[in-house]
């Protein structure tokens, strides 16, 4: 018995699994409990299919009564798998991550994966420092709009499996949306309401999504003989549109596309205590449809992006299902409320 127990650990490198009232449950508690060896006992819960299906289920059941559970961690030692990935976000405080982190977990559970979330804090210190301490723990990273540059993003690639979401890097695997669809539908929308002259509040200026937001509206608005100027803002958050009002005046547009719904909504507040009528004096129109955005008075007219599966399709193609070279890229949606409208 004592070679089955050494062979069992040698095999696996699990001990204790589960806490229960009397301590931890062991593989070796489950071999007892079903009459076989501790190494039987290995083979059935961590490499299942090498013997037979009558063996494994009464194994499974015997570690079902007892409240087993394998340990990641400890299967990782000999197989330098954890079944663990890390999801890296910018703002746990941001609503335009719920849906994401939704789809992203519940493509990893599916899969039998764990999820460890971190934050940057829109900062690529900060980004860089959580990556550090995530990387040991995890078979791979997944990176929501990343803020570190391509450089260090490639030598990340080169440590471990790693995806991105809303950012291409020429050799890195990413899940990106389509804001064509979205924005062209949103300036159709404002030029059918008479607007001509309409202003981008931007986002961070290491934001790759941003940049490829102001890069479309510069195609597409003359098209449409819109004049349209970027209008710079000091954070992507409520304050971030509070503050940019000074600037909304002075350049003298009638309509809005705010680089998110955070900042748009931070804007018509301000603007409302201002004196100003939205959508009489002011159309804002945000990106995101983050949940909240239809609930303000005016409801916020805005961009929807699928975001659930977006960190759905990302977590996929970081485990291998779903070929990053097929990914296509999810279609926004312009969503018409009552912040925008006619044109004085």
């Amino acid at each position: 018995m004592n070679a089955d127990i050494e062979k069992a650990a040698s095999e696996e490198g699990e001990e204790s699994v589960a806490i229960g009232r009397r301590g931890a449950v062991t593989i070796y508690d489950v071999a007892r409990h079903a009459g076989v060896s501790p190494s039987t006992v290995s083979r059935a819960l961590g490499k299942p299919g090498r013997m037979s299906a009558r063996m494994e289920r009464r194994i499974q059941e015997a570690a079902t009564e007892l409240g087993y559970r394998v340990n990641p961690m400890a299967r990782a030692l000999p197989t330098g798998r954890t079944q663990t990935f890390g999801l890296i976000i910018t703002d746990f405080t941001n609503p335009v991550y719920f849906d994401l982190v939704r789809g992203a977990e519940r493509a990893a559970g599916e899969a039998g994966y764990t999820m460890v979330l971190a934050e940057s804090q829109e900062s690529g210190e900060a980004e860089s420092n959580a990556v550090e301490r995530v990387l040991p723990l995890v078979d791979g990273l997944v990176l929501a709009a990343p803020r570190l540059d391509d450089e260090a993003l490639t030598a990340i690639s080169q440590d471990t499996s790693l995806v991105l979401i809303n950012r291409a890097v020429p050799g890195i695997a990413s899940v990106v949306v389509d804001v064509r669809t979205g924005l062209s539908a949103a300036l159709d929308h404002l030029q059918t309401h008479g607007h001509s002259s309409i202003g981008y509040l931007s986002g961070p200026a290491r934001s790759w999504i941003n940049t490829r937001r102001w890069e479309v509206l510069m195609e597409e608005a003359p098209q449409r003989g819109m004049h349209i100027v970027e209008i710079p803002t000091t954070e992507p958050t409520l304050v971030g549109g509070r503050d940019a009002l000074r600037r909304v005046r002075a350049a003298g547009v009638s309509a809005l596309v705010a680089y998110n719904d955070l900042i748009a909504i931070g804007l018509l507040r301000a603007a409302q205590a201002g004196g100003l009528d939205v959508p009489g004096d002011l159309s804002i129109v945000g990106f995101d449809d983050i949940f909240g955005a239809e609930l303000v008075t005016p409801g916020l007219s805005t961009i929807r992006v699928p975001l659930g599966a977006l960190g759905e399709a990302a977590v996929q193609v970081l485990i291998g299902r779903v070929d990053p070279g097929t990914h296509e890229p999810a279609k926004t949606e312009f969503v018409p409320r009552q912040s925008s409208g006619r044109a004085r």
